[in-house]
C-alpha cells in the first residue's frame, strides 16, 4: 500500500509541477510587453483621449512642447485657447480614436497618424455635435517625456493642414 501510495504521491506531485509551470507561461504571456517607444506613444495618445473627454485642459497643455509650432501658424498657446473654446462649448465630449500608424524614429521621435471621431452634447438647437477627423501628430521625447511638437488636422476626407 505504501508503494502505491508513494507512485500516486510523485505522480501528483509532477501533475502539480506541470500545472504550475503551465500558469507561468501563461502569466509571462499575458503580461504587458516590454514597453518600446511605440508603446509608449499609444499610452500617450490613451492620456490625451481620456484628458480631452474630462475636458482636462491642464493634462492636456503638459503634452504638448512649449516650442510647439505648425503649418497654419499655431504654437502652444493657440492650441491651449482652441481646448478651451471647444471645452466651453461642450457639454460632454466622446472620442473615439483609431491610430492609423505609428513610425518611430530611435527612441526619442514619432509620427502618428490617427482618425478621431468626435461627439458630445452643448446646449444648441440640436443638443448634439458629431465630426471626424484625422491628424498627422509630430512627437519627440524630451527629458523621458512623449511631447507634441507639430500637428495637421482637417475634417476627414479632405486634405491635411
Amino acid at each position: 500500500m505504501n508503494r502505491v501510495h508513494a507512485e500516486t504521491d510523485c505522480l501528483t506531485r509532477r501533475r502539480l509541477s506541470a500545472i504550475v509551470l503551465a500558469l507561468g507561461i501563461l502569466l509571462s504571456a499575458c503580461s504587458d510587453p516590454p514597453a518600446g517607444p511605440e508603446v509608449e506613444v499609444r499610452n500617450w495618445i490613451e492620456r490625451g483621449v481620456a484628458a480631452a473627454e474630462a475636458k482636462d485642459r491642464r493634462t492636456l497643455m503638459n503634452m504638448i512642447s512649449p516650442a510647439y509650432a505648425d503649418a497654419r501658424g499655431y504654437n502652444r498657446a493657440r492650441i491651449g485657447d482652441l481646448f478651451r473654446a471647444y471645452f466651453l462649448r461642450m457639454n460632454s465630449i466622446e472620442l473615439l480614436a483609431t491610430v492609423n500608424d505609428i513610425t518611430t524614429m530611435g527612441d526619442s521621435a514619432a509620427e502618428v497618424q490617427l482618425t478621431v471621431g468626435m461627439a458630445g452634447t452643448k446646449d444648441s438647437l440640436l443638443g448634439f455635435s458629431a465630426d471626424a477627423y484625422q491628424f498627422s501628430l509630430e512627437l519627440e521625447k524630451i527629458a523621458g517625456d512623449w511631447l507634441l511638437i507639430s500637428a495637421r488636422w482637417s475634417q476627414l476626407g479632405r486634405e491635411l493642414q
